[in-house]
């Protein structure tokens, strides 16, 4: 049986949704518990409508960190994606920091994945290294052009804009 958030997330469009959050945030968790299952439509609908609605470093997420990052791998692009929009705006400690990292790597690394979720692990790789800078030798080699090169001319030049703080050797 469909659950009232489920209904939502494939019957609304997204100002309804998250007006729907905004009256019920007892379903907070049920979003949260959809986004990281692979119970599809509507799991991928709900990791985009709660970074949609959530707050900066959201309390109401940081329980569960450790399965968003521990799901990552299971999930298709766009799941994916929104995944990553959702960890990029927590505050995580190194040792997530470190899980999530190590997911981001290999998905920026296989051009055959799509420009946007590759660029969203990218961001993410790139806000981790500026904590560590031990990293910014990776960033170079992570920028080199076999990994640029199916990349549109926007997406590469938000990359040079990304890195350019970076005193690559």
């Amino acid at each position: 049986m469909e659950t009232s958030l489920e209904h939502v997330l494939i019957s609304a469009y997204k100002v309804g949704m998250i007006s729907y959050m905004d009256a019920h945030p007892e379903d907070f968790d049920e979003a949260i518990i959809l986004a990281i299952s692979n119970k599809q439509p509507y799991s991928w609908r709900a990791a985009w409508l709660l970074w949609s609605c959530m707050e900066q470093n959201d309390p109401r997420i940081q329980g569960h960190i450790k399965s968003v990052i521990g799901t990552l791998t299971t999930k298709n692009d766009d799941h994916q994606r929104e995944l990553f929009k959702i960890l990029l705006q927590m505050e995580l400690n190194e040792e997530q920091e470190g899980f999530l990292y190590n997911v981001c790597v290999p998905v920026w690394g296989k051009i055959s994945k799509k420009p946007s979720v590759r660029l969203t692990a990218f961001k993410i790789i790139v806000k981790i290294a500026k904590k560590y800078p031990d990293l910014s030798h990776e960033i170079s080699f992570l920028t080199q052009d076999q990994y640029l090169d199916s990349l549109s001319p926007a997406a590469k030049k938000s990359i040079y804009t990304m890195i350019k703080d970076f005193t690559l050797k």
